[in-house]
């Protein structure tokens, strides 16, 4: 297993991102490619004793795609730059995976000109973890399209429900569609239309709308959403979870010795309450419905969040969630909408 990781991408790189390679190297045993600026990513590697001999190399480039820069026009441009270069390592067989926390339409817009979509996908969509009770809900799409059609949602039902199953072991996943209500009739033009086109699908678990609510809660194993929708949700529960440990730790400070005291006999728990609710143990969401496995990870990624990014590469490709979703849509019959309207 041959990674490739953008090295230049992320608003901590090189440093957390090398650092979070060398923790995955150690963990996974897999080989990694660190693809950027040489004499940077080298001078990050002197501070880590023997990572000659944990199956990791350096590629050179020159450039690098900055978050403010227009992705399509920057990927055409700039093909030297970090994560296209890593990308085009996928493309051409030297790794099995690209992973970049720098700018997500950069490495969305690569993945799509360079790996292509899979044939019969309209669109890619990024599938993010979202913590739960009992393990996670996968979010998809999570802001690779703003603007999503009924097919495009189904195509992101089928694929979710494909990586629940392969890489979080979730047998016949739960499909649930965003909306405002649980009744069938609720919500705008778009997810009233996509609604009955799910339930005709053979080849998922369609469950019903899933309200905002339902997200965390996990009463759906895969929630189905366009990239706008699925963005701010994610958006939100990342700051909510910030906000409310910060809540947490405040009172605690404000309350005194007796608080204190509480607070240092429940230090055990709610370390196990921090690490189930931190995205950095989830790392990164895959770009499902490209020719390859393209994970893509927060651009604030820490080395921690780097490393479990790794380890859903490790995953995507060793369950071959590719061929998986390639032999599903010749099963299920993909449509053009007017089609599918013409068979309800």
């Amino acid at each position: 297993m041959k990674i490739a990781v953008d090295a230049m991408g992320g608003d901590f790189a090189p440093e957390q991102i090398v650092l979070g390679s060398v923790q995955a190297a150690k963990k996974f045993h897999c080989d990694i490619v660190l693809v950027g600026d040489e004499p940077k990513i080298r001078e990050v590697l002197r501070r880590e004793s023997g990572w000659e001999n944990l199956g990791i190399t350096i590629h050179h480039t020159t450039e690098v795609i900055d978050m403010g820069e227009h992705p399509a026009d920057a990927v055409r441009t700039k093909k030297d730059s970090s994560v296209v270069v890593a990308t085009r390592m996928v493309k051409d067989g030297e790794c099995d995976a690209v992973l970049s926390a720098g700018s997500t339409g950069a490495a969305v817009t690569a993945a799509q000109l360079i790996l292509r979509r899979i044939k019969g996908i309209a669109r890619p969509a990024i599938a993010t973890p979202m913590p739960t009770p009992n393990g996670v809900t996968l979010l998809l799409d999570s802001g690779a399209n703003v603007d999503s059609k009924p097919k495009h949602l189904i195509q992101s039902a089928l694929m979710g429900s494909i990586y629940a199953e392969q890489v979080f072991g979730v047998k016949n996943p739960r499909v649930g569609l965003l909306n405002i209500g649980e009744e069938e009739t609720k919500g705008n033009e778009q997810v009233r239309e996509t609604y009955p086109l799910l339930k005709r699908m053979s080849t998922i678990n369609f469950c019903g709308n899933a309200e905002g609510r339902d997200v965390p809660k996990g009463t759906f194993d895969v929630v189905i959403c366009d990239g706008f929708v699925g963005n701010v949700v994610l958006k939100f529960a990342e700051g909510l979870a910030k906000t409310l440990l910060k809540l947490v730790r405040e009172a605690i400070k404000e309350g005194g010795i007796l608080a204190k005291i509480g607070a240092l006999l429940l230090m055990p728990s709610m370390k196990r309450l921090g690490k189930r609710i931190d995205v950095t143990e989830y790392g990164g969401a895959p770009l499902l419905g490209v020719n390859g496995c393209c994970i893509i990870s927060h651009g604030s990624s820490n080395a921690k969040s780097i490393c479990s990014a790794i380890g859903f590469a490790n995953e995507y490709v060793r369950n071959d969630v590719l061929s998986h979703i390639r032999d599903t849509l010749i099963r299920e019959e993909i449509l053009t909408e007017e089609e599918q309207k013409e068979k309800l």
